[in-house]
């Protein structure tokens, strides 16, 4: 018999949400050191909900729990950035074609482009830019996919935030978003497919260059030479 999980209690989903906040905006960054006591004495809490909330942020891929160092937010490198982006590649195309394809509404994603848009700092941008891929997989029609993708989404974020401090690019993925969202809403899921696929392929490119592509290309198209 199934068993429903446990629900998080107040505190530790208090600090969880909080911890993760400061993760995906930048303001907790890769590799910095996650002190159990200093969060607890930050939050008013004791030790113990910020212990389960850091576990279950490890979890999420979010956080890495070492007996030696303790808890430091999760560092990105190419590797770890291409292994989430490529799964993205994999799922999220696909997702937005089967809900382009069953002709769902994508007010939510029109509207978080335009909280894109009004946003005056990268917490509010990154927000909304979070939102906005959420609103195009959520309607696919399969609860499997949409929860796979939404499992995923902490990790993408946190690439995302490590690549916009490097190379900010919000006005090109502005635009980008604004192609993706218009074909869908013309009823093209092909098209919508791949301009997404396009979208998320460039931005991890741009941001995690040394690696060759999915297909076995360099990022400028060109089969890469071998001894």
């Amino acid at each position: 018999m199934d068993i429903a999980p446990s629900p998080i209690p107040s505190r530790t989903q208090y600090v969880l949400e909080a911890v993760k906040h400061a993760i995906l905006t930048g303001r907790l960054r890769p590799g910095q050191a996650l002190v159990e006591a200093e969060l607890a004495a930050q939050f008013g809490v004791s030790k113990t909900p910020v212990r389960e909330a850091l576990k279950t942020l490890a979890g999420r891929g979010l956080v890495v729990m070492s007996e030696y160092k303790g808890a430091t937010v999760r560092t990105v490198d190419t590797a770890m950035a291409h292994a989430v982006y490529d799964v993205r590649l994999l799922l999220e195309p696909e997702a937005l074609r089967r809900t382009v394809a069953a002709g769902a509404g994508l007010e939510a994603a029109g509207a978080a482009l335009e909280r894109s848009d009004a946003a005056d700092d990268p917490a509010g941008r990154s927000l909304a830019n979070r939102d906005f891929h959420r609103a195009l997989y959520l309607p696919c029609g399969n609860p499997l996919l949409t929860r796979m993708l939404d499992e995923l989404r902490d990790q993408a974020a946190l690439v995302s935030a490590v690549a916009w401090q490097a190379v900010p690019s919000w006005e090109q993925e502005a635009h980008e978003h604004r192609e993706i969202l218009a074909r869908a809403l013309g009823g093209d899921a092909d098209g919508a497919g791949r301009a997404l696929h396009d979208h998320i392929a460039s931005f991890v490119q741009r941001a995690f260059p040394d690696r060759e592509c999915p297909d076995g290309k360099s990022p400028d198209g060109e089969s890469p030479d071998r001894e």
